[in-house]
């Protein structure tokens, strides 16, 4: 863990000590972990339901151990927003998948941009952020999300079996995410590529898979890794899956530089790589880590966002109809989608932001705690690593009313969203190590949903509801129900 900065303490006094934080007995070594394991409770693809329970039987603040390691679960909207009021320059992070940090120190490959810490980080992220997070910037890439998203209706036109339905609607919601971030990183489209785009999507989904099961199992493959099949399995998957991205990084420097040397550069050609590649404060190995973090991570994190998008709009006929009608009014058919286009819907982004209270993609936020604290009464010193955990809230009646109930209205002008605490519902992180990519996430998803809806009535065909399965990110728990009807 790197080392906390030293800050001006907030008030501790007359708070209950660290070890008074209520949470499930743990064992010597082992943790708490062998919770997931006893019948009655949730397993660890019920991570998310877990934390649900921890909330209700101990309170707004929990401490579980996890290994020998002590994580403290926020709770309380209050408290979270403690911790972030409290962050300084460079706020400090645990990994999101420890297994993946231990995996790339190994191949003395760099943690990548989400998961370095301190000034390393802030060197990293002021020199990518200008294209990262201006919506300027970001807009540059509309004209070719646009296309991608109109080559992903025709494709999904074509794969359409008898009643609608397509089988393969997972993975090809994987490689409409790498279509866009190749396109994004390295200005190259795949074509679509479905001996790649499988392997791809497959390694990927294998890789959060075991993260997610080996942070709750016994640690024993950080002791002894060549004994753990499962470890050994996330090794092939990360090798195959890496490689392919390494290669694709080192290719198009190589491309670039042949089209500056042959003076065939165009101006809107490598927009972003050409930028890093100009940063001075960037080396090779710099421009290589933003490079595959930007690849990388859009494929692990939107896909599964798209997916439970969709089922929404199937599962909610009549909200799918208002979202249609906005849409209607402002695409024109055959006109492409602008910055215009998009600053005129403000259903649909509500629609999605509604989405992401009902089907969150992930379950915490996670810090660690840069100075003392004090939080819901209870002492926490410098350097705990925090879970911040408010998705336990996104059902309760007390505030979201019908809270079972798909209501972008809430999100909308003259709705409730006012009364709503603001650290309740943040799918993007908050503060200065928000998701670097959050606008290009948010343009991509809003183009796709506005081309499918356009094209598609959505139905439900499914006799039961979806629920969600815990592979470090929230996934659907089985095959979408449903299906593409022509408008």
């Amino acid at each position: 863990m790197a080392a906390a900065r030293p800050a001006t303490k907030v008030a501790t006094q007359a708070a209950k000590p660290f070890a008074s934080i209520p949470g499930p007995r743990a064992l010597p070594f082992i943790g708490s972990c062998l919770q997931y394991r006893i019948p009655g409770n949730h397993g660890k693809e019920q991570y998310h339901l877990a934390l649900g329970d921890l909330y209700r039987q101990y309170g707004p603040l929990v401490k579980e151990v996890m290994g020998t390691k002590a994580v403290v679960h926020v709770f309380h909207p209050d408290d979270i927003r403690t911790v972030y009021k409290v962050e300084g320059k460079w706020p400090v992070i645990p990994p999101l998948q420890e297994t993946t940090a231990m995996y790339r120190e190994q191949k003395d490959m760099s943690l990548g941009l989400g998961n370095t810490n301190g000034e390393e980080w802030y060197r990293l992220r002021s020199n990518c952020q200008q294209r990262m997070l201006r919506p300027k910037e970001v807009s540059h890439h509309l004209p070719s999300v646009d296309s991608i998203a109109g080559e992903m209706v025709g494709r999904l036109e074509g794969l359409r079996g008898q009643g609608g339905q397509v089988e393969s609607l997972r993975e090809e919601v994987g490689r409409w995410s790498l279509e866009n971030a190749a396109s994004l990183v390295y200005d190259k489209r795949m074509g679509w590529d479905e001996e790649w785009g499988r392997m791809m999507v497959s390694n990927n989904a294998t890789i959060f898979r075991l993260s997610g099961d080996l942070k709750l199992s016994l640690p024993l493959y950080k002791t002894f890794p060549s004994l753990s099949p499962k470890w050994r399995t996330l090794i092939e998957a990360e090798d195959r899956f890496y490689s392919s991205a390494i290669q694709l990084t080192d290719e198009a420097i190589l491309r670039l530089k042949a089209a500056v040397e042959e003076d065939r550069l165009g101006p809107d050609q490598f927009h972003f790589l050409s930028y890093l590649l100009s940063r001075p404060a960037l080396s090779l190995k710099d421009v290589t880590t933003l490079c595959l973090s930007l690849f990388t991570d859009g494929l692990s994190t939107t896909t599964p966002t798209v997916l439970f998008n969709l089922h929404c709009l199937a599962a909610w006929p009549e909200v799918q109809e208002k979202v249609h009608a906005e849409v209607e009014e402002q695409v024109r058919d055959g006109a492409p989608i602008t910055t215009a286009t998009l600053a005129n819907l403000p259903y649909l982004k509500a629609f999605v932001k509604e989405t992401f209270r009902l089907w969150p993609n992930g379950t915490e936020v996670s810090r660690y705690c840069e100075q003392d604290l004090t939080l819901s009464g209870h002492h926490v010193p410098a350097g705990t690593h925090l879970d911040l955990n408010p998705s336990v809230h996104f059902q309760d009646p007390d505030i979201f009313p019908e809270p079972s109930r798909h209501s972008p209205e809430r999100w909308l002008r003259g709705g409730s969203a006012a009364a709503i605490h603001p650290y309740i519902l943040t799918p993007f992180g908050h503060g200065t190590r928000m998701c670097a990519g959050r606008r290009f996430a948010e343009q991509d998803l809003y183009v796709l949903l506005a081309r499918v809806v356009k094209r598609f009535r959505l139905r439900y065909s499914g006799c039961a509801g979806m629920g969600q399965t815990y592979h470090t990110l929230l996934w659907p728990d089985r095959q979408l129900a449903v299906s593409f009807h022509d408008r």
